[in-house]
């Protein structure tokens, strides 16, 4: 969505929506914003598009890839056919916020929200960060104010309490997890009442939510998975890393593993399902299915501009894993490895080609944990090639998850901090 600066809301009202080829889903019905109780713009999280069939569904902004002045065109063909459904900490941009009454911040005047502004950020996230409003009128006056266009924090009355009734202890939580790492909201999650922990769970957003599940202990992810319905429970887990969602389900019952698979779209299952597969303390176990693929006639610029990507993990921007098509694992032959310390070094107009490492071995998926600790040692990785017999690339094992591995079971019940207390003792 490169040059878009702003969309505001009501533009966006009954434009079709179609696919990465041009295929028809359906039509923009609503934004579905998460809102906060400071006075910081809220994220907007997805689209409610209503289908053919008048069937209402949600699409992730993530899955969007361009906002023209006459259509949306999504990443993917496929989306979720659950019915859309409001959850508590979500409000409606043009079913709620419009028309809604407020005031200015500073002075208490009255006003009405005419439309909402949404703007990308440096993150990839949109927020609603204006707001179009009229002053309210008293008395029989005909003529209508000028509308006026403000930041969103230079309105009152629109937080989460007032427009949704969210209750106040999880809305503040909420609100102080807003800085802080997933790992450090797990610990926090871990120490709730267990009522409490469930209020947050159920206003967190679901890309959050599997956020801090990956870093919970093993019983606390089972137990709040358990808690979640199955429906959301399967949308946490198709946000989750394919190979911490496979670590999840492969601790529940069959039958349990079984009923979230097939909850779960098939294209975010399907990685999960090769994982499965593998035993989990070895590389296939271990690896996740989703590293910076590339094919040889790529250019070093676009390589880096891959390995730019914010949501990637800093093992998985170490190196581009350089194979013939197709790119989605398992893809086609494995040519070798490019680390990052190269990229940076070579002309960008350079194909990447030019720049593989091919004297790597790769790791295959059936190596024990033993060897893939001495392969990481003995080649200073910080992420790792795995290949099978027929030489395609499956996956990517990272340190970080060589390392949850060979800590002990107890490692996040013990703490970061408390271990290297004993240490000292």
């Amino acid at each position: 969505m490169a040059g878009v600066n702003r969309v505001f809301a009501a533009q966006l009202s009954g434009l079709p929506v179609f696919g990465p080829d041009g295929e028809s889903i359906g039509r923009v019905r609503d934004l579905v914003a998460g809102l906060r109780l400071d006075a910081q713009p809220p994220r907007i999280l997805g689209l409610v598009v209503e289908l053919s069939t008048r069937r209402r569904v949600f699409v992730p902004m993530l899955r969007v890839t361009s906002i023209e002045p006459t259509a949306v065109t999504l990443a993917t063909g496929s989306v979720n056919m659950r019915q859309f459904n409001q959850r508590p900490n979500e409000v409606l941009v043009l079913g709620q916020l419009l028309d809604a009454h407020a005031t200015l911040a500073g002075s208490g005047t009255r006003i009405t929200v005419v439309d909402a502004g949404m703007e990308p950020t440096r993150t990839r996230d949109w927020v609603l960060a204006k707001l179009a409003i009229r002053e309210r009128r008293v008395g029989l006056g005909r003529r209508r104010s000028a509308m006026q266009v403000l930041g969103w924090s230079e309105v009152s009355g629109l937080s989460l309490t007032d427009l949704t009734g969210q209750p106040q202890g999880a809305g503040q939580l909420l609100m102080l997890f807003d800085t802080m790492r997933p790992a450090d909201i797990a610990a926090t999650v871990r120490d709730l009442p267990l009522k409490r922990r469930h209020e947050v769970a159920d206003a967190m957003d679901d890309e959050r939510l599997a956020d801090v599940i990956e870093e919970l202990p093993d019983d606390d992810q089972k137990e709040l998975l358990a808690y979640l319905a199955e429906e959301r429970a399967a949308d946490v887990l198709e946000a989750m890393n394919p190979d911490d969602a496979a670590d999840l389900l492969a601790e529940l019952a069959p039958a349990d593993q079984s009923r979230l698979l097939e909850l779960m779209e098939p294209e975010e299952s399907a990685p999960v399902r090769r994982l499965l597969e593998y035993s989990s303390d070895t590389a296939g176990g271990l690896m996740t299915p989703e590293p910076v693929v590339l094919t040889p006639d790529t250019t070093i610029a676009e390589a880096l501009a891959h390995i730019r990507n914010a949501e990637l993990p800093p093992a998985l921007a170490s190196m581009v894993f350089v194979c013939r098509p197709p790119t989605a694992t398992p893809t086609g032959r494995y040519v070798g490895v490019v680390h990052f310390q190269r990229l940076l070094r070579e002309p960008p107009a350079e194909l990447v080609a030019s720049a593989v490492d091919t004297g790597l071995p790769p790791l295959k998926p059936g190596a024990p944990l033993a060897e893939v600790t001495r392969y990481f040692a003995a080649y200073n990785l910080t992420c790792g090639p795995v290949v099978d017999t027929e030489d395609h690339l499956i996956g990517a094992v990272t340190v970080d998850d060589v390392l949850d591995h060979l800590l002990p079971e107890d490692w996040r019940e013990t703490g970061l901090h408390d271990t290297l207390e004993e240490d000292r003792a």
